[in-house]
């Protein structure tokens, strides 16, 4: 059964759908509660260009909770099939939630380090986990995660779904489902 949006977020789904342009999707901290709504939005958008900006299955907290391997490693083999699935070239960075040796098992080829800039149709992409990864980078957009700061020029995965359309520049969000912080462990908006 697809997921039911808002008639606002079918607007943006069609016009990102029916776009031209180059799409750059950027997705950042996913609980495995978002995998399926990730999945619908890659099968509805084709996007040419996928970023997760880390934390790849965010309920499970392996910074503080080592022993649930297991777990995190079958959430990463769910959502890299989706990611891979795509025809998209894929970039990764590793999040303070990710085991290393897990992603470079799904991923190894597509990870790229905190701070790096990969360049994109001509465009620079900043890309890290925090906003401080990537704050002080000349670069047309700053992609990153973690937590809900806001930086100039920034865009924050935690936030929304990014969308990037090239050459018009054209950003557009898509909101995650209701639910989603409360599966990241975010009982409030923090700092909000």
């Amino acid at each position: 059964m697809p997921i039911r949006l808002p008639t606002f977020r079918k607007k943006v789904l069609e016009l990102l759908a029916s776009s031209d342009e180059v799409k750059v999707m950027h997705v950042s901290d996913t609980p495995e509660s978002s995998y399926r709504f990730i999945e619908e939005l890659i099968e509805k958008t084709k996007p040419n260009y996928l970023i997760h900006t880390g934390d790849f299955a965010d309920n499970i907290k392996l910074e503080r909770r080592p022993e649930l391997k297991p777990l995190y490693r079958e959430a990463l083999r769910k959502l890299a099939r989706i990611l891979k699935g795509s025809d998209a070239v894929i970039y990764v960075v590793l999040g303070n939630e990710d085991d290393q040796g897990i992603v470079r098992e799904f991923f190894g080829e597509s990870i790229v380090e905190p701070g790096s800039i990969v360049e994109i149709e001509g465009f620079r992409f900043a890309l890290g986990h925090t906003w401080k990864d990537v704050v002080s980078l000349e670069a047309d957009f700053r992609l990153y995660g973690h937590n809900f700061k806001l930086i100039e020029r920034g865009l924050n995965g935690v936030l929304g779904v990014n969308f990037v359309l090239l050459p018009s520049r054209r950003i557009y969000r898509v909101k995650y489902p209701s639910g989603t912080d409360f599966d990241r462990g975010y009982k409030l908006w923090r700092g909000m």
